[in-house]
């Protein structure tokens, strides 16, 4: 479904089952059970006094306002992470990913909670660390105590992390609509989208 484009703020929030009650009905509250009333006593509706034998209460049936609702919880459950979307152009796409980085990190996100993908250019540390060889760079991923940068070509080699910052830096349109599914099935929690909106949105659901 589209996206609105947001400012770059991350806000993160675990949001689980509400229980409302349903429009229109109040919540009942427990009744006393009804004993027997004496002869002087009228029936509820009935004018004046006059004799009366008790009678035994009826079961009434469960109504719509009694019933349990499971069923209404379960249509609040998240079925994938929350996804956000910060404008950017192509070349300023890693800069607002890394400053989306910098304010997942101020608010409290461990460093290897992230995962940041590039569709263009490689990012810089990424480029840096390869230089060193595949098997040493890799290795950093699954130490998990970073941030980890890397391809978005190579996203089936990334572990799935809480958070994925996806830079839209380049790459064409069939590669972003399978690129961006793939991103968030590697997100837990949180995936954030920096790039073009129409892009993004067009990708999203090509592949979702």
């Amino acid at each position: 479904m589209p996206l609105i484009p947001e400012e770059p703020q991350i806000h993160e929030s675990a949001q689980g089952p509400r229980v409302t009650a349903p429009a229109g009905r109040p919540t009942p509250t427990p009744r006393p059970v009804p004993g027997p009333r004496s002869a002087a006593s009228p029936r509820p509706g009935r004018p004046g006094p006059g004799p009366a034998r008790p009678a035994p209460p009826v079961p009434r049936p469960p109504t719509a306002a009694t019933a349990p609702a499971a069923t209404e919880n379960r249509s609040d459950e998240r079925s994938g992470p929350q996804v956000q979307l910060i404008p950017a152009p192509a070349d300023g796409a890693v800069d607002a990913a890394e400053e989306a980085v910098d304010l997942l990190l101020e608010s409290g996100r461990a460093p290897g909670d992230v995962l940041v993908l590039t569709t263009g250019e490689q990012h810089p540390w990424a480029a840096h660390e390869l230089s060193f060889g595949e098997a040493a760079y890799w290795a950093q991923q699954d130490a998990r105590e970073d941030v980890f940068f890397a391809d978005a070509a190579a996203v089936s080699r990334a572990a799935a992390r809480p958070v994925v910052v996806v830079a839209v830096n380049g790459g064409s349109d069939e590669d972003l609509a399978r690129r961006l599914p793939e991103a968030m099935r590697r997100a837990t929690a949180l995936l954030i989208v920096c790039g073009d909106p129409q892009r993004v949105n067009a990708a999203l659901g090509a592949g979702v």
